[in-house]
C-alpha cells in the first residue's frame, strides 16, 4: 500500500479520536495509552461490525471451502519469505533450510501454494515476524497500541510490521490492480477465518481488555516461549487464562459498549 494511502488511514483514525471514559479499577501498565486506544478501538469495531464482518460472511457463504483453504495456502505461501527471513535474523539455521524446502515444494509441486504438499512431506511451518525477531534481540516491547483498520500491536510490532511489508513479494508488484486485489482478498479471507472468534470476544466482559491481555500474551509467547509442536495447546492455555481475568466482577456493571467523545 502506498505510503499516502497509509497516512491517510492513520490520519482518519486521529480525527476520530475523542475524550473516551476510562473504567473503574487499576490501571493497566502496559496500556499507559488506553484513552486513545479505546477509542481507535471503538472506531475499529463499528467498522468492523459495519463493513468486515459482512463481508467477511459473504465471502464464507459464496465460496467453497476447499478454494477457501486454497486462497489461504497461497497468501501463506506467498509470504513465507518473511519467515524464512526471520529464521536467518533469529540464527534458526536449520529451520531456515527446512522452510526454504517447504516454500520451494509448495511453490512447484503445490502450483503456486495453492495446495500444500510440504506438511505431507513432513515439513513444518513456522510463523516469524520482525517484531518476533526484536523481542528475541532484547529490544523492549513498548506500550500497547491499537492501529486504525489494523488492531492490536505495540511499539515494537509496529516497526515489525513496516519491515514485514517489506519482506514478502507483494510489496514489489508495480501492477496496482494486482496489489490492491490481492491485498483486499488476503484481508477479506482473514477476516472470515475469525468470524468464529467474534462471538467469543464480544461475550467478555470487557472486550477491549481482553483482547489486549490475548494479544499480549500471545506475543510474550512467540519471544520468550520458543516454537515447539505444542504450540497450539500453549495459545489455548493462555486463552483460557483472559477469559478468567475478564469475568465480570460480582455486583459489577458491564463497561459501555462504546466510548462517549
Amino acid at each position: 500500500m502506498p505510503s499516502t494511502i497509509r497516512l491517510s488511514l492513520l490520519a482518519l483514525g486521529l480525527l476520530l479520536l475523542g475524550c473516551a471514559a476510562l473504567p473503574p479499577g487499576k490501571r493497566e501498565p502496559r496500556d499507559p495509552w488506553e484513552r486513545m486506544n479505546r477509542v481507535t478501538y471503538g472506531f475499529n469495531d463499528k467498522f468492523d461490525r459495519a463493513i468486515a464482518q459482512p463481508v467477511a460472511r459473504g465471502y464464507r457463504k459464496v465460496t467453497p471451502r476447499f478454494m477457501q483453504t486454497g486462497v489461504r495456502n497461497f497468501f501463506d505461501n506467498l509470504d513465507y519469505p518473511i519467515v524464512m527471513l526471520n529464521d536467518l535474523l533469529q540464527g534458526q539455521l536449520r529451520p531456515f533450510v527446512s522452510d526454504t524446502g517447504r516454500l520451494l515444494a509448495n511453490t512447484t509441486i503445490g502450483i503456486g501454494g495453492l495446495f500444500d504438499p510440504a506438511s505431507g512431506m513432513g515439513l513444518d511451518k513456522n510463523d516469524r515476524d520482525f517484531g518476533q525477531t526484536l523481542g528475541k534481540w532484547g529490544v523492549r516491547k513498548g506500550p500497547y497500541v491499537v492501529l486504525p483498520f489494523l488492531g492490536p500491536s505495540d511499539t515494537r510490532d509496529t516497526l515489525g510490521r513496516v519491515v514485514d511489508a517489506y519482506s514478502t513479494p507483494r510489496a514489489y508488484i508495480r501492477n496496482d490492480y494486482w496489489n490492491y486485489g490481492l491485498w483486499l482478498l488476503d484481508k477479506v479471507d482473514e477476516r472470515a477465518r475469525l468470524l468464529d472468534a467474534t462471538r467469543e470476544l464480544e461475550s467478555a466482559y470487557d472486550p477491549y481488555a481482553f483482547l489486549r491481555n490475548i494479544y499480549l500474551q500471545h506475543r510474550e509467547f512467540k519471544v520468550n516461549g520458543g516454537q515447539s509442536p505444542d504450540e497450539e495447546q500453549q495459545e489455548q492455555k493462555l486463552l483460557e487464562e483472559s477469559e478468567r481475568d475478564q469475568q465480570t466482577p460480582e455486583g459489577a456493571s458491564p463497561p459501555p459498549q462504546s466510548p462517549p467523545h
